[in-house]
């Protein structure tokens, strides 16, 4: 093929990749209505002026097809769980099965209405009751709620719990300790339901310090905020011990539920110490989340912050009937428009019942196992901070990459040119230039030796030619953008042309 022949194979493909408002013209249009069969009715007769919407200066006009090729296209251009491995540590993106995508959309639950009657929604009820009791099990806890919408909703649930039980006891208290290693939504969520937040500093090996725990602990300390394992990865070992210091100082164990992923079918907060928990059903149990939902947050309890739940519960009548419970006076009310997410919590059941106990244990061994392998893989390539075991994330620094001029975010952006998600930038916090990576359990042992060789060859760059990181990614439709500008004046919307 000649040189001009590939010039003209590009242009045509840069025609075809063209914005839909570049390929606008007059007159186009994607649909096309048949005439009126009555009378000749004018928009403007059959609707009131404010029903008719006049025409959008600068919209584009553009054919059908068009506007199904450039949303294919868009498509195409985006990343997803079904794409390939999504590495943001902490945040679980495990791959959603699609049988939990048809059991969801299954008539008699897609279209269920909330505000329907009890007696055409014993189905739906019985759900809710299943799931409930499904997760009781499994955290071992006494007593749970559905509500909340997302993790941090559910966060400040657990909290509002924690201050009514406190303010029942005559003493609301002000306080809650946060480790510096807790999930990153945990110090916003203490100051929105009116808390001072007061920071516990890990110890070498990236756990609580018990010695500081035991003189921050006093009776000003409503709860613990405690992620276990925490966002290093990391099992806190001691989790009795410091169950039994806040539980001595009439305070009470928060657990953020975000790492579950690493415990289930294993091990039960329950069993070590814990009085209020929440579990990212859209992580631990694989509904889909991202941009900015949906999800779902339940929060579940000890017997001893039963009475205060979001209402309304679920009872069973003597008739063998399931209905919805408002008679719950000291509830600290509804924290969310009817039952929670209900797609999301149907999502969770199927994935729950499809995988039995044995099978949730199995995602939880093989999800550790996949975090320990990419682990010692990449020990010596990259910098590891803190020594300890690690189990369904594991957390790495730039500092080696550093000395030529490379963090964090450049080895991420390089890492799109190889092919994958980037991992969490950037945080925990306590890790400077940290590299946090959550391959889950559904990367094959394949596709985590392609990521380890593309993560050593992106080691190597930056030892031999920092400029190919730094310039990173260049296999994109758009290159490196300025964060700044993106962060500050993000467009979000599509507007006319300005004059």
């Amino acid at each position: 093929m000649s040189d001009r022949d590939i010039q003209k194979a590009k242009q045509h493909v840069n025609q075809n990749e063209a914005l839909i408002f570049e390929r606008s013209s007059p007159g186009k249009s994607a649909f096309q209505l048949p005439a009126l069969d009555v009378r000749e009715v004018k928009p403007e007769e059959a609707f009131s002026p404010t029903q008719v919407r006049e025409e959008i200066e600068g919209f584009p006009e553009v054919s059908e097809v068009e506007v199904v090729r450039h949303f294919t296209r868009l498509s195409n251009w985006n990343y997803g769980v079904d794409t390939g491995a999504y590495l943001l540590g902490s945040c679980t993106m495990k791959y959603n099965p699609k049988i939990n995508e048809v059991v969801a959309r299954l008539e008699g639950l897609s279209h269920a209405h909330p505000y329907q009657p009890e007696a055409f929604s014993q189905g739906c009820l019985k759900i809710l009751k299943a799931l409930s009791e499904t997760l009781l099990e499994i955290v071992g806890m006494d007593a749970i709620t559905l509500q909340p919408a997302a993790g941090a909703h559910g966060e400040m649930t657990g909290l509002f719990l924690a201050r009514a039980y406190h303010q029942s006891k005559g003493n609301p208290r002000r306080k809650v300790l946060v480790p510096d290693s807790a999930h990153g939504t945990n110090p916003a969520s203490a100051t929105m339901t009116g808390y001072q937040t007061q920071s516990l500093a890990s110890n070498s090996q990236g756990t609580i310090d018990l010695g500081q725990l035991d003189r921050l602990m006093n009776d000003e300390v409503a709860a613990l905020m405690l992620t276990n394992p925490n966002t290093l990865g990391i099992f806190e070992d001691q989790i009795v011990p410091i169950a039994e210091i806040v539980h001595s100082r009439g305070g009470l164990l928060y657990m953020d539920g975000a790492n579950l992923n690493a415990l289930l079918g294993i091990s039960r907060p329950g069993d070590f110490g814990v009085d209020v928990l929440h579990l990212n059903l859209h992580k631990t149990f694989s509904t889909p989340h991202g941009g900015g939902g949906p999800g779902a947050g339940p929060v579940a309890v000890k017997r001893i912050l039963e009475p205060f739940l979001p209402v309304p519960g679920i009872v069973q009548k003597p008739d063998g009937r399931l209905a919805f419970d408002f008679d719950r006076p000291r509830s600290i009310g509804r924290v969310r428009a009817f039952y929670g997410n209900f797609g999301v919590l149907v999502r969770a059941l199927a994935y729950i019942l499809a995988n039995g106990g044995e099978g949730l244990k199995q995602t939880t061994e093989d999800a550790v196992l996949n975090s320990v392998y990419l682990r010692k893989r990449l020990e010596g390539t990259y910098a590891l901070p803190y020594p300890a075991p690690t189990l369904h994330e594991c957390v790495f620094s730039d500092r080696k990459q550093a000395q030529h001029g490379v963090h964090t975010g450049d080895i991420a952006k390089r890492l799109i040119d190889y092919g994958f998600h980037p991992y969490t930038v950037s945080f925990p916090l306590i890790v400077p230039g940290a590299m946090m990576i959550e391959p889950t359990e559904s990367e094959s042992k394949q596709e985590l030796d392609l990521l380890v060789d593309a993560l050593q060859a992106i080691a190597r760059e930056a030892e031999q030619e920092p400029e190919t990181v730094l310039g990173a990614p260049h296999s994109t439709r758009l290159g490196r953008l300025d964060e700044v500008q993106a962060a500050r004046r993000p467009i979000l919307r599509w507007r006319p042309p300005g004059p």
